[in-house]
């Protein structure tokens, strides 16, 4: 695929998900479109991802292990290291624990292309 068909190659991606299919198909949506990507199924794995590598973006379930606390400690070290991020999540969320981050929530089912997009505009906010 042609750099220009490849809009986030040269980035490096962290999915935490705890949906293994999902998570699997999150990894070969981002490679196809030229990311590196890592996937991890848990916040502690998630921090320890964090903690060993460099990463230009995340994609965070919101319900990790059922309840948002998981997804909001997850998304707290991702913001506390300005790694810009995207919420997934099969249930809109207006909470204040999600909304504070000002983070897009991407719903799932989702539109790969959205969901592409939604990330590459991560990198050109104003």
């Amino acid at each position: 695929m042609p750099t220009s068909e490849r809009p986030l190659a040269g980035k490096h991606g962290l999915v935490v998900d705890d949906e293994f299919l999902i998570a699997l198909d999150l990894e070969a949506l981002l490679a196809n479109a030229g990311a590196q990507v890592v996937c991890e199924g848990s916040p502690d794995k998630a921090r320890a991802a964090l903690d060993d590598g460099t990463f230009d973006f995340a994609i965070v379930d919101l319900h990790i292990g059922g309840g948002i606390d998981s997804g909001v400690s997850v998304a707290t070290l991702l913001h506390e290291r300005s790694i810009p991020f995207v919420f997934l999540s099969g249930v809109f969320s207006n909470d204040p624990q999600v909304t504070r981050f000002n983070a897009p929530l991407v719903e799932k089912p989702y539109r790969p292309e959205a969901l592409v997009a939604t990330i590459r505009q991560l990198f050109h906010k104003p």
